[in-house]
């Protein structure tokens, strides 16, 4: 009965639409979430034809395209790592290591065979009439233009463009006679051993670049316009190295270990909002301590917000810090007037100069991988929609889409997701449903529509600058991306599939709602 419904499964891919090929599920993008994806369909779905479309020539995300020195998590691999396969090595890993961990789930769980590599998708239009999906890709080994069809769309590729970092419009940067390299395009050829080095910046990835550089350069100095929360501490969990000691199996620590990292970070972030005063005083007693009475935190280290309203950036074992005790590395708190010959003038007079300039100013945000929807040939605008629980949209037939969370790992949410979209597959199959798209309500649709993210709640750059690309949400949690993991873990799969939120559609424009 499987070899004749493969067969059958293979007969169907061929009769597509003429030089198309049809899946079930395409799943775009063979990063953390997509390979999670992968996994979940072949655990709760196993009768489900599916194929990954990744743009890079190997899978890995952010951790295959990110060359930058010393690249590394900054959140740890318990969590970041997928519930149902246990991290054994330090919390904080290298992008090597996390390469070669997703690597493992691939060949254990028999999942390369549906990833196909070099494939850039353009377009991706749904058909009411035909209730599918025509995605459109470039081969990257051809060039030529590939179309695929599905019935569902999960987008797993990632939230930001990996290969364009954002760079703000410097004046007199032509005029500088050095290099000028950007951590998001990293030159595999650059050379900073024993150079004087400029890193511009200071949020997660100049914490990394800058200890791992200060190795061999001659000297590293972190120039911020202001300063970013840093929480040092050593790359270990006592929990887990007490565990381990006990001769508890690999995956009972793993699921403790995730519960402790998971509870305390809930914890942090309630007291962050609660007592916000008592949480930045510590989280600056720790750099105090580290970089002794004398240094100037208040100017170099202290920020101007409150704690969680941006990313906190981890430093293991306080490398960053060591660095600057140890004159390797230092900090300057300025604005840039321009860039000079020799390096760059501050509004302040003084000029710092550098062989090498590095941009660690982050990264330009794309919506759907830069792809161009629509609808039945009617190109689609996400802002005109609101979202449902930030991984589904009105007005989207079929559709899901991964966002992380910013206060915790991102793969805790994309498991939440994954788990939520075979449900949704299963629920469908079952009840014949050829289409579903989420709906307000009625008591929903006098609700005020507002942007993506409150700005007071959390407020990065890279977030402010996309506002008016992303979708909107509402004033209430259904119709909202939260952060707060330790609620949606028992929300989402309570999710009631046949609530009227959900409107199903069984046949070609049938119309029909879930009752």
């Amino acid at each position: 009965m499987a070899k004749q419904e493969a067969a059958a499964k293979s007969a169907d891919r061929q009769a597509g639409e003429a030089g198309s090929q049809h899946y079930d599920v395409l799943i775009v993008g063979a990063g953390i979430s997509g390979i999670g994806g992968a996994y979940y369909l072949r655990q709760e779905c196993p009768d489900t034809d599916f194929v990954i479309l990744e743009s890079e020539e190997s899978f890995g995300g952010t951790w295959w395209t990110h060359r930058f020195p010393g690249i590394r998590s900054d959140s740890d691999l318990h969590t970041f790592g997928y519930g149902f396969k246990p991290w054994v090595g330090p919390p904080i890993a290298t992008a090597e290591e996390i390469l070669a961990y997703m690597g493992d789930v691939i060949e254990e769980n028999d999942l390369a065979q549906y990833i196909r590599y070099g494939h850039k998708i353009l377009k991706a239009d749904w058909s009411h009439e035909d209730s599918l999906w025509t995605v459109e890709a470039v081969s990257a080994e051809t060039g030529n233009t590939v179309r695929f069809t599905c019935n569902f769309l999960w987008m797993c590729q990632g939230y930001y463009r990996h290969r364009e970092g954002y760079t703000p419009d410097w004046q007199g940067m032509d005029d500088f006679k050095g290099v000028i390299a950007h951590a998001e395009n990293w030159p595999e050829d650059l050379d900073y051993a024993g150079k004087n080095v400029l890193v511009i910046g200071s949020g997660a990835t100049a914490a990394t670049v800058i200890p791992a550089m200060a190795q061999t350069a001659a000297h590293v100095t972190m120039l911020q316009r202001s300063p970013t929360y840093f929480r040092p501490g050593r790359n270990a969990i006592d929990i887990t190295e007490t565990l381990r000691e006990l001769q508890v199996d690999e995956e009972t620590i793993h699921d403790i270990t995730r519960r402790k990292i998971m509870y305390d970070q809930s914890a942090f972030t309630k007291m962050c909002f609660e007592n916000p005063d008592v949480v930045k005083k510590e989280l600056l007693d720790q750099v105090r301590t580290l970089l002794g009475p004398d240094y100037d935190v208040d100017k170099h280290f202290t920020p101007s917000y409150l704690p969680w309203r941006q990313r906190i950036a981890f430093v293991p074992d306080g490398d960053l810090f060591e660095g600057i005790n140890a004159g390797k590395a230092s900090v300057v708190t300025d604005h840039i007037d321009r860039f000079t010959e020799k390096g760059i003038l501050l509004q302040s007079g003084e000029e710092l100069e550098a062989d090498i300039i590095v941009a660690a100013t982050g990264f330009n945000m794309n919506i759907m991988g830069d792809i161009a929807f629509s609808i039945d040939g009617k190109p689609l605008d996400f802002h005109d929609t609101v979202t449902y629980r930030g991984m589904m949209f009105t007005g989207v037939p079929n559709l899901a889409w991964v966002f992380g969370y910013f206060r915790a790992s991102w793969t805790l949410r994309s498991e939440l997701i994954a788990a939520f979209v075979c449900r949704l597959l299963n629920h469908m199959k079952e009840t014949g449903a050829k289409s579903m798209v989420p709906a307000l309500r009625e008591q929903d649709k006098d609700m005020p529509l507002l942007d993506w993210m409150d700005e007071d709640n959390f407020n990065p750059n890279y977030l402010k600058r996309a506002m008016a690309i992303l979708p909107r949400r509402g004033d209430k949690r259904d119709w909202q991306h939260t952060q707060d993991y330790w609620r949606e873990k028992n929300e989402f799969p309570e999710i009631d599939l046949e609530d009227e939120m959900f409107v199903y559609r069984w046949g070609a424009r049938s119309n029909v709602a879930a009752e």
